[in-house]
C-alpha cells in the first residue's frame, strides 16, 4: 500500500527569514502566507521544548510543490555548513526552472548570489547552473533547450 498521496513542500530553516524570502521571490516564487508557530504542535513535532517559528510558505506560479522557509525565534537556530558543496549529505539543492537561465543567473547576482561552478549544458537538452543563495542554501536553475 503506498503511503504519499503527493509531494506538499521542501522545508528549509534559515536565520534571516526576510532576506531567503526576498530572494526566492526575486526568482519568481509568490508567498502563499506567512506566520508563526509555537506551543504543543510544533515543540512535539519538532522535538524541541520551547520551540517557536517564524515561517513563509512560497509557491511556484501555476501549481507544483511548495517551499516553506522558517526561522527559529527560539530557541536560537544551530549554524549549518554555508559553504557545502553538492556532494555534502543531506539536502542538495532545491531546483526551478526557469525560461531563460542567464537572465535569472544575471539577476540574482545583482542581489550578490553567484554561480558555484558554472552553466553547463547536457546532450543539447537542458542548461542549467548553481547559485549559492542566502545562508548556503544551494539553488538550482534550470532551462529546458528547444
Amino acid at each position: 500500500m503506498a503511503h504519499v498521496q503527493r509531494f506538499d513542500h521542501i522545508g528549509i530553516t534559515v536565520a534571516d527569514l526576510e532576506s531567503a524570502t526576498a530572494f526566492f521571490v526575486g526568482l519568481g516564487l509568490e508567498v502563499e502566507g506567512t506566520g508563526s508557530v509555537e506551543g504543543e504542535f510544533v515543540e512535539t513535532v519538532c522535538g524541541i521544548p520551547g520551540a517557536k517559528c517564524e515561517i513563509a510558505m512560497l509557491r511556484p506560479p501555476g501549481e507544483g510543490s511548495r517551499l516553506e522557509l522558517s526561522s527559529f525565534v527560539t530557541p536560537d537556530h544551530v549554524p549549518g555548513s554555508p559553504t557545502a558543496m553538492a556532494n555534502e549529505i543531506g539536502l542538495r539543492n532545491v531546483s526551478f526552472e526557469v525560461g531563460d537561465l542567464q537572465a535569472a543567473v544575471d539577476a540574482v547576482a545583482a542581489d550578490g548570489y553567484g554561480l558555484i561552478g558554472g552553466i553547463g549544458e547536457y546532450e543539447n537538452s537542458v542548461r542549467m547552473a548553481y547559485v549559492r543563495g542566502p545562508e548556503g542554501i544551494i539553488v538550482s536553475l534550470f532551462e529546458q533547450i528547444t
